[in-house]
């Protein structure tokens, strides 16, 4: 049997960058749907689960017989949901309120067959702490530009790596796609990651 083509439905980076890390062969579709995202949510995983879903459907109608793999990382603290900053003040005044304290990272993925119209969604956590920073700190990281385009406004992959204290979970959820729950999740549809039957 053909293997199947993989889309990644996403303009991210980083995204990308994981997918060639576990060697997936596979084209881009930057998707395009809007998402809105609400002020408190009862549960980040169901919002980021209905976000990667939306993504997914959102796309599929440009690809026949494809495997979709869509995704959306929610940032939350104390239920309160804390998306891209959008300016430099307001990543400031989010890095002030994550400084010294723990806060969920949820990403929510889901794999699409076009041609079955089968679909399996999951989603991972994993807490991330950051270190006290001081307002010269915020300031400079701020100053740096990364955070303008971070949900939370920092990117543990790249500079924002020396402001986190520790993680518990899944590193790669909080780069933008838990690798190993999308690998066990890929089996379902035939892709084995390590082509082991």
């Amino acid at each position: 049997m053909d293997q199947q083509r993989i889309v990644l439905v996403s303009a991210s980076p980083r995204r990308k960058e994981l997918l060639r890390q576990i060697g997936l062969d596979f084209v881009v579709d930057p998707g395009g749907y809007e998402e809105e995202l609400p002020r408190r949510s009862p549960s980040p995983h169901g919002l980021a689960r209905r976000l990667s879903l939306e993504k997914a459907r959102h796309a599929a109608g440009r690809h026949t017989k494809a495997l979709l793999i869509a995704a959306d990382t929610i940032v939350a603290l104390d239920g309160r949901i804390l998306g891209k900053p959008g300016s430099p003040p307001a990543a400031g005044r989010m890095l002030k309120a994550l400084s010294g304290r723990a806060h969920l990272v949820v990403t929510g993925f889901t794999i699409l067959d076009t041609g079955s119209g089968k679909s399996r969604t999951g989603s991972v956590e994993t807490t991330v702490y950051l270190k006290k920073l001081s307002l010269e700190e915020i300031n400079a990281y701020v100053g740096s530009g990364e955070p303008l385009d971070k949900a939370g406004a920092y990117g543990i992959q790249g500079l924002g790596a020396v402001i986190v204290d520790r993680i518990e979970g899944d590193y790669f959820n909080v780069v933008g796609l838990p690798l190993s729950a999308l690998a066990g999740a890929l089996k379902e549809f035939g892709v084995e990651v390590l082509g082991v039957e």
